[in-house]
């Protein structure tokens, strides 16, 4: 593990090398967001291969898949998107700095975490116009990454996206029809994997990884 922002005590931690030296049998270690994407990619009847999944939990992340494999940045590192900036559309009397450092990332403004900072109560008690706002700051980032990115679809899961349900749903969308220009707006949509996203594309990893045994098992 490189540098999970949430999790600093586990920073450059080697944790494949340690769980294969403990268990004696192969690791895959990967970001959840790219598992979740994998899942549900795989397994959420998604017919389009450009493919975006974020989920909207405590932080904000997201994994993408380009011609059905799982888009990775340059020596492995993996995108970001919940510190993308975005205009801000909240009462909040000052800009609002992220636990990266950065102000007005979208995870400052539209997880768990921001939400609970910004709003000063959880996600489930926002009333209809705090949810317009989370659905306008989280429109505006799929906005810059339906533009760079252009998927067919985008699905959205985590606590706060399930929570929110069709009323965030319905916000975004309409924040992309009224922003997004030069390209086609995509499909959003929610999980229908549910809180297994995550699980079921580790899983699908995980088999991955032990395809080749499985086919030399299989010839002999």
């Amino acid at each position: 593990m490189v540098s999970p922002l949430h999790q600093p005590a586990w920073r450059d931690v080697p944790l494949k090398a340690m769980m294969e030296a403990r268990y004696g049998c192969p690791f895959a270690v990967d970001v959840d967001t790219n598992v979740a994407a994998l899942g549900e990619y795989r397994l959420g009847g998604v017919t389009t291969d450009r493919f975006l999944y974020m989920t909207v939990s405590t932080g904000i992340g997201g994994g993408f898949v380009v011609d059905g494999r799982l888009y990775r940045g340059a020596s492995g590192a993996h995108p970001e998107i919940g510190h993308q900036a975005v205009p801000m559309r909240c009462a909040h009397p000052e800009r609002v700095v992220c636990e990266c450092g950065a102000s007005d990332c979208l995870e400052a403004l539209a997880s768990g975490n921001g939400i609970h900072r910004v709003y000063g109560k959880p996600a489930e008690e926002l009333n209809g116009g705090e949810w317009a706002e989370v659905a306008y700051h989280l429109g505006q980032a799929l906005r810059n990454l339906a533009t760079i990115y252009a998927p067919g679809v985008i699905t959205l899961g985590g606590g706060v996206a399930v929570g929110g349900g069709e009323r965030l749903l319905g916000g975004i969308r309409a924040t992309l029809a009224a922003h997004a220009r030069l390209v086609p707006l995509p499909d959003v949509r929610q999980s229908i994997l549910g809180y297994d996203t995550a699980l079921r594309g580790a899983i699908s990893i995980a088999i991955d990884g032990l395809e080749p045994q499985i086919s030399q098992m299989n010839a002999d």
